[in-house]
């Protein structure tokens, strides 16, 4: 039988592959570091001009808000306020006159099917965005007949998304169910 024996005063390590392996780590963590300083420098780049960009947009922001401040104070003087209040009237006749009866009409007809009856268009409004709506009063002997007419109405390229306000039943008075519906209408001013 073999007895292994060390006479050596500290015993064999195998410290070597451990040191190499610690040095290699280091090596990645330095690497990593360096990368991590650079993302960080670059990070810094951009905020300080994102801060510029903002600043300089804030500058515009207030030069244009003078601007508007000294266009609205002359605009408020008496003599110009009389002029606005009168050109702003006569644009919204022109944009009244502008809508085309006939093309309202036409479109609704292309839509509407032959069971169900326009009662009531209002005079369309014009919203602040240039949009046309129409408000109306349709009638049908059934419902289903007038779903299917407010299906083909949101179909239909001329007319959006439609707004139900009431519905009647009907009466001894008035045969039909009436509806009373708001739709926007594509018609270019």
């Amino acid at each position: 039988m073999r007895v292994p024996v060390n006479l050596a005063s500290e015993p064999f390590r195998r410290d070597r592959p451990m040191l190499i392996a610690a040095a290699a780590c280091a090596a990645a963590l330095a690497a990593l570091l360096g990368v991590l300083v650079f993302i960080i420098i670059s990070e810094r780049h951009q905020a300080h001009d994102a801060r510029e960009a903002v600043a300089r947009a804030s500058a515009q922001v207030r030069a244009i808000t003078a601007g508007q401040a000294k266009v609205d104070a002359f605009l408020r003087q008496p003599p110009n306020a009389e002029v606005l209040q009168r050109s702003v009237l006569l644009n919204q006749l022109i944009d009244r006159k502008s809508i085309s009866w006939t093309r309202i009409f036409s479109d609704l007809e292309g839509v509407m099917p032959q069971n169900v009856r326009l009662i009531t268009v209002r005079l369309p409004q014009i919203t602040s965005q240039n949009e046309v709506v129409l408000d109306m009063v349709v009638g049908a002997k059934e419902p289903g007949a007038a779903i299917g007419f407010f299906k083909r109405l949101e179909e239909s390229p001329r007319f959006g998304t439609i707004y139900g306000h009431s519905s009647l039943a009907p009466s001894q008075n008035e045969p039909l169910f009436r509806y009373r519906v708001t739709v926007n209408y594509d018609q270019k001013l």
